[in-house]
Formats: structure tokens, sequence, C-alpha cells
């Protein structure tokens, strides 16, 4: 079953359930995709669905940092509950170590050794972790193993 199927059926069920926050979220994903494939006059596969769920999951965190310095706890626990839902379509996360494991093993394996050559090492990483990891979170781990 496709990605795009099974958002499909989890939106008929959240409709069903009354679940109004994982409806509202599948439904978000579902315009998204549309409009890539309005834009783009192309069918999307499971990696473009996946890209654009990681996108709106990096939206939401950056939504919960705004919602948090304008002291509205309400949207940050609202906009929590998007998160998970959106977590439950991509590839499982990839935890901190995971991320230094591989980090290090492209380091090796380009001969990086100065922060110069982060261009490099983030371009082989990037698309390895496409929909496993915060694009932040690695970039942030490749300054420091190469400071």
């Amino acid at each position: 079953m496709s990605l795009k199927d099974k958002l499909m059926q989890d939106l008929k069920t959240a409709m069903k359930e009354k679940n109004k926050i994982k409806k509202s979220v599948i439904t978000m994903i579902r315009a998204a995709i549309k409009q890539y494939e309005v834009d783009n006059r192309t069918e999307i596969n499971d990696d473009g669905v996946i890209e654009i769920i990681a996108k709106q999951l990096k939206q939401k965190k950056d939504a919960i940092e705004e919602f948090k310095k304008g002291d509205r706890q309400d949207l940050v626990d609202e906009t929590e509950k998007e998160i998970e839902i959106l977590l439950q379509y991509l590839p499982k996360q990839l935890s901190e170590d995971e991320i230094r494991v591989i980090v290090k093993e492209t380091i090796e394996k380009h001969n990086a050794s100065s922060p110069k050559d982060m261009g490099k090492v983030m371009g082989a990483l990037m698309p390895k972790m496409k929909g496993k990891a915060d694009g932040k979170l690695v970039s942030k781990i490749v300054k420091e193993l190469l400071s």
C-alpha cells in the first residue's frame, strides 16, 4: 500500500472517529501532495510524500519555537500532537548517537578534516538522512566533528 493510500485510509478513519487533529494534519499533508502534483504535473511517489511530510514536520518544530517565545502553551501542546501524527508517516527517526556514527563514517569516507569540508560532507549525508533526521541536528553534529 502506498503512503498516499494509507493517508486516505487514515483520513476516513479519523473522520469516522471524529479525531479533529488527525483529520486536519492528514488533510494538510494531502493538500501539500496535491499542490506538488499540480505544480509539477506528475504523480508523486512515496519518497516525494516522505519529503513533503518531513518539510511539514520542520515547519511544525519551527512553529513550536515561536509559540514558546510568545508564551502560548495551548498552541505548543496542539502542535506537539500534530508532530506525533506526522511522525507516524515518516521512517523511524534516527537517534543522535546513530546520526553521529553515520556522520563519522561519511567524514572518514570523504577525508574531511576542517569546517571548509562541511558542504561536501552535508551533500553526501542529506540524501541518506532525508526524512530520518532533522537537518539542523545533522548540521550541528557535522560542525562539531569537523572543528
